[in-house]
């Protein structure tokens, strides 16, 4: 019997720059696998969003095809699965590359102890990050809360920076597909919402499209990211984000690209915002609670609102303030949101509204083709004041002078809201201030074709500073 490496695919659906793959195929065949967990995931805030799994099915079958069709798709227990897969065949090594959300860590751990019990050699690698979060301390063993001197500590790592790409292998010798393995349909990944037709049209899938994107992105927008990412109609956005989760382009094929041609402000811009998604992941790791938590824990006092109704405008894009009726538009049209418009649409719900940051994460979660726990907790403690290197509670972004500093000729928000397409740029992020003449020659029923404000900037600003004043203590 041929002796056989399992390679375990996660959130690493790649061919090169694959730690664990290359770790497989240098001493026999590799058998690769797939596993739709569905037992150790118990927590709804860690649940895979109905965005996020249509690009899972998606990317799942360009890495088949990349693989001969080759991949063994199974859904369950991977205690069970893996259990299963030692017993019924001569397995020489057992690799995959680490995870890092709680749930994931403790159930790895666990498959981890089996395999060394069945003693075979196993494995694991860091396919995800630039640097393991066990990395990077402080002085004082501690871990950073603070970004910049994590980051820096980051850079100086062995004075090299971070782990070189790893070779792709160009014989990869696979095993043939097992008989008892199911396939990507069998997972029942796709959505049943219609909507989830429409993502099609905006994105292309796959290791592949990731070099493609990124390629593009570095000869069109890197040059100008410093400044132009903060602009939701410019190019200067890498739109990378689904892939990196996905491990379809990893952050080290990134990181040593060469960008000779870029100016050295934007290739290190750019390296930080990379840090950024580090920093996140460092996050979770060493404050697990977090994630479904408040990491400061002065705000498990402060007097959220409840108003579904609220909640509900703000999922629909119907809160009166165009920026950020926008921004949630493009999130349920394209499964994506341009970074700034995030801080503006959550600064809204968190601050004007008063909802609790947990019911955002939840609907980006779903909605979001780049869905991730870690970048997804974080951005939305930072936006709170509750978590790591947050931003002041009285940090309050006003949508008004937003649109109009970042979306300065409204091609973005008129995209996403058409119903003001012909309301003059002075109005456009404050349409209650037109009078009836200009409604009338735009052609627009206002209140009706489009919603009147559901709250004051200015009054639902003092209410949120003074529920803020109750917590300070």
């Amino acid at each position: 019997m041929n002796k056989i490496s399992i390679h375990w695919f996660r959130n690493d659906l790649r061919v090169s720059d694959n730690p664990s793959l290359h770790f497989a195929a240098q001493s026999s065949t590799v058998m690769p696998i797939y596993i739709h967990d569905v037992v150790n995931n118990t927590q709804k805030e860690f649940n895979l969003g109905e965005a996020s799994a249509w690009w899972l099915h998606h990317s799942l079958h360009s890495l088949n095809a990349t693989l001969d069709n080759k991949i063994n798709f199974y859904k369950g227990n991977p205690i069970e699965i893996i259990t299963k897969l030692i017993a019924e065949h001569d397995i020489e090594s057992f690799s995959w590359n680490r995870a890092y959300s709680p749930w994931e860590i403790k159930r790895d751990m666990e498959i981890k102890a089996l395999l060394k019990k069945k003693e075979i050699n196993v494995k694991t690698f860091n396919g995800a990050l630039l640097w393991e979060p066990w990395e990077i301390l402080k002085d004082d063993n501690t871990p950073y809360k603070v970004f910049s001197p994590f980051y820096k500590k980051g850079c100086l790592i062995k004075h090299t920076g971070p782990r070189q790409i790893v070779a792709s292998d160009k014989s990869l010798k696979l095993a043939k597909k097992l008989a008892s393995s199911g396939n990507i349909e069998s997972l029942d990944l796709l959505p049943k919402h219609h909507w989830k037709n429409k993502l099609e049209q905006y994105w292309n899938v796959g290791e592949k499209a990731a070099m493609d994107k990124y390629k593009h992105f570095r000869d069109n927008g890197l040059t100008g990211y410093k400044d132009g990412r903060n602009f939701p109609s410019k190019d200067n956005v890498s739109v990378l984000s689904p892939h990196l989760h996905f491990g379809e382009i990893s952050p080290h094929q990134i990181w040593y690209d060469n960008k000779s041609a870029c100016p050295e402000k934007d290739v290190g811009h750019f390296h930080s915002e990379l840090g950024w998604r580090e920093f996140s992941y460092y996050l979770i790791y060493h404050f697990p609670e977090m994630c479904t938590e408040n990491l400061n824990k002065r705000f498990d006092k402060f007097p959220w609102a409840t108003n579904e109704e609220y909640l509900s405008l703000w999922q629909k894009g119907k809160t009166g303030y165009p920026i950020v009726d926008a921004g949630m538009r493009q999130l349920w049209e394209t499964g994506f949101m341009h970074n700034r418009v995030r801080m503006v649409v959550a600064s809204f719900l968190i601050k004007n509204l008063l909802i609790d940051w947990r019911l955002g994460l939840e609907w980006f979660n779903d909605c979001l083709v780049d869905a991730d726990l870690a970048s997804n907790t974080a951005s939305w403690q930072w936006t709170a004041g509750s978590g790591a290197d947050a931003a002041p509670y009285f940090r309050i972004f006003n949508p008004i002078l937003q649109g109009k500093k970042f979306d300065p000729d409204g091609s973005y928000t008129k995209k996403y809201v058409p119903e003001l397409k012909n309301l003059p740029e002075k109005y456009l992020f404050a349409p209650w201030e037109a009078d009836e003449e200009v409604f009338i020659e735009a052609g627009i029923d206002y209140g009706i074709d489009y919603p009147k404000p559901i709250v004051s900037i200015e009054a639902s600003r003092d209410i949120a500073l003074r529920a803020y004043d109750k917590i300070k203590g």
